[in-house]
């Protein structure tokens, strides 16, 4: 006999699932299978902002709480009635919601109104506790053997994507990230439940490839390729389904036999040796957690040998700085420079720029000549500031074995411009220097190899009294 089955928020090419609006009150007890896309935007759109998250209206907010709240309930009257119930795991999405609550201040014309707001997340419709943090990646494999989602992890693999990380207690991993072991895929049994919720990566079934616009009839249609892949979809869900209910054939254990009367002998000395285990790993777990945040950061610098970005544009600020440098952004909603930095031997303008698989063009060097242009026609700048391109080519290969980071076109523009040509390479070497001790000499030299260079910088050689291992770029 066919499942039935309903998508919640999102509609899976071939017409195998009734689709259904987030913001509907369709009641999951009559389907056999429901899968979820708990994004929100539908109920926040472009309105007001509060601390750089959306805020939504009092009408918007009572929607939004109501419809979570629904579907919270839902989800754990389904599983409860035994019904397999699947979330795609989409990223999370942070709102302020009014509380109801409005405090007053002034008179008349001068009165204020101040609505009161507290923070919500697409995810309060998980009934129970779940811990999400946005992370994206593609780069995933099952977790322990017997899994329940192998047959369709088999067929929709190359399709998923992470979006967000998983953890909080009860949460069983499924799938994890190949590279950190965070889990990206779980399941969820509740108390007096025969049923399951369970946590998919994310499958993006708007991708271009998977419609068609067809002028004559002015709408667009699903594809081949997408309906094959949203039948695959399908029958991988109600494989999971089959296997869910092959896992629960055993009653679940009744309230009542928890009660002190039907204890068995070792039964409590075992509970509290599990609670005394539990809190040790804990403890564990938070000391691996503050080491492994405290590695990242210091670890940071490394991105000036293969980022590009924000991520790289982060690194240099922060070499800059460990070179003594004063460094900032700057954007005042008109002009935007990646960094801004200055020491008593003079003020520069710098852009940064990192390529997959090739060398730094001229491109960046126009906009970067833009850039002082701009700077220098605020009022409260009174001098020319020197520009610095600082360009991670080649970026995906070792640093030894990259070719020339500027083209020539660039370096021939950087002399008439007189601008400083930085490899992001050479700028890791030296500010790894710096950063194993205070060398205030040789960040002065460095500064002015910056300030006083026209085309490619040439930094002052590491001081000899450094291991020659140090002297060298070698990441790992």
């Amino acid at each position: 006999m066919a499942r039935s089955i309903v998508s919640v928020g999102f509609e899976i090419p071939g017409g195998k699932a009734k689709y259904t609006s987030l913001s509907s009150k369709l009641s999951l007890l009559d389907y056999d299978i429901a899968v979820f896309n708990p994004g929100i935007g539908e109920f926040y759109g472009y309105g007001e902002q509060y601390l750089g998250k959306p805020c939504l209206s009092d009408s918007g907010s009572f929607q939004l709480k109501e419809t979570l709240e629904h579907w919270r309930r839902e989800i754990l009257e389904a599983v409860k009635a035994g019904k397999t119930v699947f979330l795609l795991l989409n990223e999370l999405e942070e709102v302020y919601v009014a509380t109801g609550e409005k405090t007053y201040a002034g008179t008349g014309r001068n009165r204020q109104t101040t609505r009161h707001v507290v923070p919500q997340t697409n995810y309060a419709l998980v009934p129970g506790t779940i811990e999400i943090v946005n992370a994206k990646g593609e780069s995933m494999q099952l977790s322990g053997r017997d899994n329940l989602i192998a047959v369709y992890w088999k067929e929709m693999d190359a399709m998923s994507e992470y979006r967000v990380l998983v953890s909080g207690a009860g949460v069983r991993p499924l799938v994890k990230t190949k590279t950190g072991d965070k889990m990206v895929g779980a399941c969820l049994r509740y108390k007096n439940a025969t049923g399951m919720l369970i946590l998919l990566p994310f499958i993006d079934f708007q991708r271009d490839e998977f419609s068609e616009y067809r002028e004559e009839e002015k709408t667009f249609y699903w594809t081949e390729k997408a309906i094959q892949a949203g039948s695959r979809f399908v029958s991988g869900l109600v494989g999971i389904d089959k296997a869910v209910h092959e896992s629960t054939d055993t009653s679940p254990a009744p309230e009542w036999v928890e009660s002190e009367r039907y204890v068995l002998p070792a039964e409590s000395d075992i509970r509290e040796e599990l609670l005394k285990l539990e809190t040790k790993i804990e403890s564990i777990q938070k000391q691996k957690e503050e080491k492994e945040q405290a590695l990242s950061g210091e670890t940071a610098l490394k991105r000036l040998l293969y980022e590009k970005g924000s991520p790289l544009e982060e690194a240099i600020r922060e070499a800059l700085h460990i070179m003594g440098f004063k460094v900032s952004q700057f954007n005042n909603g008109e002009s935007e420079f990646d960094v801004v930095f200055e020491s008593p031997e003079g003020r520069l303008i710098g852009e940064a720029e990192g390529k997959d698989n090739k060398p730094i063009n001229i491109d960046k060097l126009r906009q970067l000549e833009m850039n002082i242009h701009e700077d220098f026609a605020r009022e409260e700048v009174n001098e020319v500031a020197k520009g610095a391109l600082i360009g991670n080519a080649y970026r995906l290969a070792k640093p030894d074995e990259r070719g020339d980071f500027f083209t020539e076109k660039c370096r021939i523009a950087a002399e008439r411009g007189k601008t400083a040509l930085i490899r992001s390479v050479d700028l890791f070497t030296v500010t790894r220097h710096l950063k194993g001790g205070s060398d205030e000499e040789f960040a002065k030299q460095c500064r002015r190899a910056i300030l006083e260079s026209i085309g490619i910088v040439t930094f002052p050689p590491i001081p000899e009294n450094i291991d020659e291992g140090n002297n060298q770029c070698h990441p790992e």
